[in-house]
């Protein structure tokens, strides 16, 4: 199934233990420093492989290593692709799919700064 949410593409299988979801970046500046904490923090919580691909480059990558997920330098507009497989691989996909689907919480954490400097 493919679902495009606010910009966000995704197609999510589940065969058996084993899931996964293709995600265009649209980001401002892609995975920085603080989504990619977010994004590393969360596959760990996981008991699950995560692995990702950046661009359908044949090189899969450990989602839950922050030095493999910044070295992959993921900017707007690359295509992630994320495998699952193991314990709750359902599950993870489906929480990193809310993490990108909220931009990593930035745009409310963008109004929260707003709101300081009323009156300024």
């Amino acid at each position: 199934m493919t679902e495009k949410r606010q910009g966000l593409q995704a197609e999510v299988s589940s065969p058996g233990s084993a899931a996964s979801v293709e995600l265009l970046i649209t980001h401002g500046v892609g995975l920085h420093a603080r989504p990619s904490v977010l994004f590393t923090r969360l596959a760990k919580s996981f008991p699950c492989s995560i692995e990702i691909e950046v661009n359908r480059s044949g090189l899969w990558l450990n989602a839950k290593s922050i030095v493999k997920v910044m070295g992959a330098r993921i900017r707007k507009g690359s295509t992630l692709r994320i495998r699952a497989q193991g314990l709750k691989a359902q599950e993870a996909i489906h929480g990193i799919e809310a993490l990108f689907a909220n931009d990593f919480g930035e745009a409310r954490d963008a109004d929260d700064e707003r709101s300081h400097v009323r009156g300024a």
